[in-house]
């Protein structure tokens, strides 16, 4: 047998049955904190049904393998190897769920290492970061996203006497960014961005703009989906 096996099972302590039962129970109930914590800070849309059972689950399985690997570098090895023939199927759709995994991995190996303040802590901390995330989230969705506001204009007109009072109506707020020639030097390209004000409407904007004689084309996307 190879040597990286034999040491891999020698000299191994007995467990302690009540030892053991205590980690898997505390990675039970401080998995199931996870989890809570993944549901209470997610959008409900996005959650898939099973994944808050995988990271209970994930919790448990990672305390075990905690206290099989020990302190011997060949079992860990070992394991390393054994577990690399594993493949999931199923992709991580949000990197906030890889976050989660990597938590419930962590308070996993602090349960199988016996470090329950570390997991306990741990789970504290993460669980009002992620709040505060959600929170912070929520107040900047609530307001108005930025949007991009492209105009073409024939050449000849002033440009705020033309398209002003129309925005300014629909904005809260207007940049100018950029302007170019367009059609060979016929027309004028012109880019606003701003904000929409509460209650206003986006098609309604460009259907404004569209009725002002001059303007050639409007094109209106929220800031961050753009091509260029």
């Amino acid at each position: 047998m190879p040597d990286f096996l034999v040491n891999a099972v020698k000299d191994v302590p007995e467990a302690n049955p009540s030892d053991v039962l205590f980690r898997l129970t505390a990675a039970l109930l401080l998995g199931a904190i996870v989890a809570w914590i993944y549901r209470r800070t997610r959008n409900s849309a996005e959650i898939s049904s099973s994944f808050p059972v995988t990271l209970v689950l994930l919790c448990i399985l990672i305390a075990m393998v905690t206290q099989v690997i020990g302190s011997n570098i060949a079992r860990a090895f070992s394991l390393v190897g054994a577990l690399s023939i594993v493949r999931f199927r199923t992709v991580v759709r949000d990197t906030q769920d890889t976050a989660y995994v990597i938590f419930a991995v962590a308070v996993g190996m602090a349960m199988g290492a016996k470090d329950l303040w570390v997991g306990a802590i741990g789970v504290g901390v993460v669980g009002i970061a992620a709040y505060l995330m959600m929170a912070r989230a929520r107040v900047f969705s609530a307001a108005q996203p930025a949007y991009v506001l492209e105009v073409r204009v024939g050449l000849g007109h002033d440009l705020d006497q033309l398209l002003g009072k129309t925005i300014d109506a629909h904005f809260q707020d207007r940049e100018l960014v950029a302007m170019g020639t367009a059609r060979q030097g016929a027309a004028l390209d012109v880019r606003y961005e701003g904000r929409l004000k509460n209650g206003g409407a986006p098609d309604v904007l460009v259907a404004a703009l569209n009725k002002i004689e001059g303007v050639q084309g409007v094109e209106l996307r929220r800031r961050g989906f753009d091509n260029d």
